[in-house]
């Protein structure tokens, strides 16, 4: 970047595409053809469309690992094809799909990797990563020495997630990097980044296939169709209430009203409390705490307040020691879950109650069906005052149009 940019280094920056487009030899038709968006600094762009609409081509033209045909990419107000590639690259956080780990090298050393390559010493590099593991919620004491075999796929992503963040660049790339993972993990992994760039602000350009995830991750879509046409690009919000053409209509689905749940955060409701008593307390402590009432259920925390498992009165009475009583806590959410990952944990539970923790996963709450059904009921109501609005100026528009 250059030299007035490091004045933010890390801060995210404008990127913008003029007319780009990408031709290769022996095809009639481009990959990309005359692609122009704005992306704007310190948010996160979803680029989403079907496979081989040329949505990971438009990427990998930012950092250059395509070459563009033709067109201007400019990042900071500078023109990338002006610049060393190879130094581009390392100043683009770049996260792939199945994290794209090195197997010989350390998860430390996978980390400090691009900070050793711009040259940061070996006592600034190693506390970075321990910044960094701790940032993905990964004990640096206890993974930083392990071989990326030795990781579920969650921890590998989460260590391509850190490695991408190592040199604190501007902007960071992410190619499907939560394709290979499990629903749940995804949708952690989803949260992790969410809490993650609320702390650091990059400019992130996000490509998935997942119209869900591009609504919950985007604070802008871009809908792309066949060579990365710009089919609409707008808020999460407004290409659900209204999308362009039929297309983008079919991407957003059946449901977009509950699809919706999609835009509300965990953080904008009231979230309730059930009685908690930490692992180390005597299981009378909580069965005190739960008293008499009929179906209550309460929380074992950890030392960290962290919640471990669920009990009623009569499990935590029927224990010697807290860490045996009742179940597991399986799912929890985070205040920047979505109210829809709320619902599915919600669903899943045997109570109906999801766990609600805070960026080191210590108790904040529980959420209910109820609170949930409630704000459903409300979004419901607010899109119908909405289209009978819309309705009503439609239909005077047309009054108008008659009266002429």
């Amino acid at each position: 970047m250059a030299d007035d940019d490091k004045k933010t280094a890390g801060h995210g920056v404008e990127i913008k595409l003029e007319e780009v487009s990408k031709r290769y030899p022996g095809q009639k038709q481009a990959a990309v053809e005359s692609v122009t968006m704005t992306i704007p600094a310190g948010e996160t762009v979803v680029l989403v469309g079907p496979s081989g609409s040329g949505k990971t081509t438009t990427m990998r033209m930012i950092n250059r690992l395509i070459e563009p045909t033709s067109g201007k990419i400019t990042i900071g107000g500078q023109d990338v094809l002006g610049l060393d590639a190879d130094k581009l690259r390392r100043e683009i956080g770049y996260s792939i799909q199945q994290a794209g780990l090195f197997p010989h090298m350390t998860v430390g050393d996978n980390v400090g990797m691009v900070p050793g390559l711009v040259g940061w010493d070996k006592k600034r590099t190693s506390e970075r990563v321990d910044e960094m593991l701790d940032l993905v919620n990964l004990d640096p004491a206890e993974y930083r020495d392990r071989y990326p075999r030795q990781l579920s796929g969650g921890q590998q992503q989460r260590v391509g997630v850190a490695r991408a963040l190592a040199a604190n660049p501007p902007v960071l790339l992410m190619d499907e990097p939560f394709g290979a993972v499990d629903p749940i993990t995804r949708g952690v992994l989803q949260d992790e980044l969410m809490r993650l760039q609320a702390d650091l602000g990059k400019t992130i350009v996000f490509v998935t296939h997942d119209f869900d995830e591009a609504v919950k991750l985007g604070d802008r879509i871009a809908v792309l169709g066949e060579r990365s046409k710009i089919l609409q690009y707008d808020t999460p919000e407004a290409i659900l209430t209204n999308p362009a053409d039929d297309t983008v209509a079919g991407f957003v689905g059946a449901g977009a009203a509950l699809k919706q749940l999609t835009l509300r955060r965990v953080r904008e409701i009231e979230v309730g409390e059930v009685p908690t008593a930490t692992i180390d307390d005597a299981p009378s402590v909580l069965r005190e705490r739960l008293g008499t009432r009929r179906g209550a259920i309460g929380l074992v925390l950890d030392k960290r307040n962290r919640p471990l498992r669920w009990a009623t009165a009569r499990e935590a009475g029927s224990v010697s020691d807290l860490s045996r009583a009742g179940r597991p806590v399986e799912d929890s959410v985070s205040r920047a879950s979505t109210l829809q990952d709320a619902l599915e944990a919600i669903l899943t539970d045997d109570d109906g109650v999801a766990v609600v923790v805070g960026s080191r996963g210590e108790y904040v709450g529980v959420v209910d069906i109820d609170t949930v059904m409630n704000t459903i009921k409300a979004l419901r109501e607010e899109n119908a005052t909405d289209d009978a609005e819309e309705t009503a100026g439609s239909e005077a528009a047309g009054s108008g149009a008659d009266a002429s």
